[in-house]
């Protein structure tokens, strides 16, 4: 059986959900046996804090966690969490042990649905990046970002009480309201919650009419089954 390494802390509560959701996706398929997981949790304001100052310093944060998983036994690993996508290539170059990236993980699915136009959410760092951009204008989708005060509100929300776990309702509200005004003005067909707290938030198959790409679900699905493999 293969290992998994996640690394996680990004925040706790994600954490928790990856764990869980792979733990129920192997055993619906393997329901007498377990998965083989090793997490090593980093720390959620040290990556927003790179994120925002030092990007190279980032990369070597996540290649460190990424070494220590290898040390520890896991055969390929993944970062739970979307943000610190920013600097998969660097951190997959220099990595012992394969890595399973989840913008590649969530276009793919987007293709598949045949996905045009899909708007995406996340912390303001990945919502202004070009990492969901290119990774799905590579398969012929176009990306909608928020509107700045609109972005400025979700990142808000985001880096001040998600990350430690707090979903209030009245939030939930607004963001369903910016999906749906960019539904009415863009035209989407899609919403990408490129925020893996965000899939807490909006635990829905549809936002405002739209389908949603939990980027928690797709990137635990690839894992289990790579597990599988």
């Amino acid at each position: 059986m293969a290992t998994a390494g996640l690394v996680g802390g990004l925040g706790p509560e994600t954490t928790i959900d990856y764990y869980r959701r792979i733990i129920a996706g192997w055993q619906a398929r393997e329901p007498a046996s377990a998965p083989s997981i090793v997490i090593d949790s980093i720390d959620v304001k040290e990556v927003f804090r790179l994120v925002a100052a030092d990007r190279a310093g980032l990369a070597d944060y996540l290649s460190t966690s990424i070494d220590r998983l290898a040390r520890a036994g896991a055969d390929f690993a993944a970062i739970t969490a979307n943000m610190p996508h920013l600097v998969f290539d660097a951190v997959e170059s220099r990595s012992s042990i394969p890595l399973i990236s989840i913008v590649t993980t969530c276009a793919r699915e987007a293709e598949r649905r045949a996905m045009r136009r899909v708007a995406l959410l996340g912390t303001r760092f990945t919502m202004e990046a070009a990492m969901y951009p290119d990774g799905l204008g590579r398969l012929g989708i176009d990306t909608v970002i928020p509107d700045e005060p609109e972005r400025a509100f979700i990142h808000e929300h985001y880096e001040g009480e998600m990350i430690r776990g707090v979903f209030r309702e009245d939030v939930r509200d607004r963001v369903i309201s910016i999906v749906d005004r960019i539904r009415t003005t863009e035209h989407i067909d899609g919403v990408l919650l490129g925020g893996t707290e965000l899939g807490l938030l909006l635990p829905f198959e549809q936002i405002a009419g739209v389908p949603v790409l939990n980027t928690t679900v797709l990137h635990v699905d690839a894992i289990v089954e790579r597990l599988r493999a």
